[in-house]
């Protein structure tokens, strides 16, 4: 296994499992709306891809307001 993928492994591993423990509840909550086995699986399929790229762009924000509020200096204390 390469270096690259090594250090990453449970992390990999974790959102993996994550995907399809997300994939499977979009599925079932689907059927349970739809009543239809393939939108429910069409949908289970597609809302758990745009979670992950909107989830990519929420960290970006997240990681900008972060950077932002380090270079702020520190209020002065009374």
């Amino acid at each position: 296994m390469s270096r690259l993928i090594r250090p990453h492994l449970p992390t990999l591993k974790k959102t993996a499992s994550y995907y399809l423990l997300h994939i499977t509840v979009a599925a079932l909550v689907g059927y349970a709306v739809t009543g239809n086995l393939w939108m429910a699986f069409t949908l289970s399929l597609i809302e758990p891809s745009v979670q992950a790229v909107a989830f990519f762009f929420h960290e970006k924000a997240w990681n900008r307001v972060a950077r932002a509020d380090a270079a702020e200096p520190a209020p002065a204390t009374a």
